[in-house]
């Protein structure tokens, strides 16, 4: 696919805090890069609100009129999101394909989506957003053929009337509750097994995929571009005393995600509910990595997850001055993602914050049931096994957790 020539515009608002307003601009750029398109040029307009008929005032627009035809500018994206009629007005006025913010990221997410449940989760949230814009839109978006702000669903059923979308929506809807209801019941298998459960979390592009890629040695996709990582993404993790955990990665955070989305991807994100630690990765060199840090805890708050026990992963040490560094949160680690001594450093903290949360036990396991001993190993912390010659047995000692089914056989050894 041909790279598209993009032109930004956006509103700087007098309440805007300047340096926020402009990172977000930087973080547009970033994804239309990651939706294949390139910028040619930005265009900011400072004014109290936006133009209620065009987003941006009519001198303005005629000025973008001349820079459009130009630079053969093929897609306009705005900064902030447009009603139906703002959007239809300038792209009668421009003559290109317009779309804002929530459009970009709703097409990055519709090129992306891998799993079935992705997909439904991505048509249902594009479909809630054309519903109150549809009004005259129809011959623009029945276009068929690609490009940024078209992918997703079949352009030529938005000529139909709404019934034909809120009956789709209501099929989507449907198939959703049987996926979730499937994943309920691989979830129930998983806690009857009860491995340790830790979620990577954080804001996009932080490099959650990278460190998920070196804790489980697997090649999920890597990439430098927002939302790498739209589904859910589970493998064991072995920590240095062989216990094994799960370890999930998911979509990065982002400021400003359409509403729609975080409603349709709210069932993805529910992995993080289920977590016995959270892994929240920052990106240490961000600008705004104070923003980045509020806006997951926002979301791990609206997800009901702000109770779990969280490791801070400062990320991408190598471009920062460590000395310069102040933690915002405790527990931490600095680290670079792609050094193995940092890995081991994160999997030895993992343990360490594991064995705060578990319970110290110590026992006798008799030579004769010593094929528990493996069952021990794999569901517990074994910090130490030595053989007793004179009792014939092994004395055992480590870290469990008290709510586990292999306390039972603990509780059988276990030293009062």
């Amino acid at each position: 696919m041909d790279i598209e020539k993009v032109l930004l515009i956006a509103i700087m608002h007098d309440q805007r805090d300047e340096e926020q307003f402009y990172y977000s601009l930087n973080e547009l750029e970033a994804l239309v890069k990651t939706a294949e398109g390139k910028v040619v040029e930005t265009i900011v307009q400072k004014r109290p609100t936006p133009h209620r008929k065009y987003y941006i005032g009519e001198g303005k627009l005629e000025e973008i009129k001349q820079i459009v035809e130009e630079k053969d500018i093929e897609v306009v994206i705005t900064n902030e999101e447009l009603s139906g009629g703002q959007s239809r007005n300038l792209q009668e006025q421009l003559g290109v394909h317009v779309i804002d913010r929530s459009q970009l990221i709703l097409d990055i997410f519709a090129a992306r989506a891998r799993t079935k449940e992705g997909k439904l989760q991505v048509e249902l949230a594009q479909y809630s957003y054309m519903l109150p814009r549809l009004h005259g839109q129809g011959a623009e978006l029945s276009r068929l053929g690609g490009g940024i702000g078209t992918r997703g669903p079949g352009e030529t059923k938005l000529e139909t009337d709404r019934r034909h979308i809120r009956n789709r929506m209501d099929d989507i809807k449907r198939r959703l509750k049987q996926v979730v209801n499937q994943r309920e019941q691989y979830r129930g298998n998983r806690r009857k097994h009860q491995l340790f459960q830790v979620a990577v979390v954080g804001y996009t592009n932080a490099g959650k995929s990278t460190l998920f890629n070196s804790l489980t040695k697997s090649d999920s996709i890597y990439e430098d571009k927002l939302f790498a990582t739209l589904d859910p993404l589970s493998r064991r993790m072995k920590l240095p005393s062989n216990l094994e955990v799960l370890l999930t990665d998911t979509v990065g955070f982002i400021q400003d995600l359409p509403t729609a989305l975080i409603a349709a991807f709210r069932s993805t994100l529910e992995e993080v509910r289920e977590a016995d630690l959270i892994l929240h990765v920052i990106d240490v060199a961000a600008p705004n990595r104070d923003d980045h840090e509020k806006t997951v805890y926002r979301l791990l708050s609206e997800l009901e997850a702000d109770n779990i026990p969280i490791l801070t992963i400062y990320n991408k040490r190598d471009l920062i001055e460590v000395d310069d560094f102040v933690p915002s949160a405790h527990p931490y680690l600095m680290i670079s993602a792609i050094e193995g001594e940092d890995i081991v450093t994160v999997k030895r903290e993992v343990e360490k914050l594991i064995k705060e949360e578990w319970t110290y036990f110590s026992g006798f396991v008799p030579e004769e049931k010593a094929s528990k001993l493996a069952k021990i190993r794999q569901y517990t912390i074994l910090e130490k096994q030595t053989y007793a010659e004179d009792k014939l047995g092994y004395h055992v000692e480590g870290f469990v957790d008290p709510n586990h089914a292999i306390m039972k056989e603990i509780k059988e050894f276990h030293h009062e």
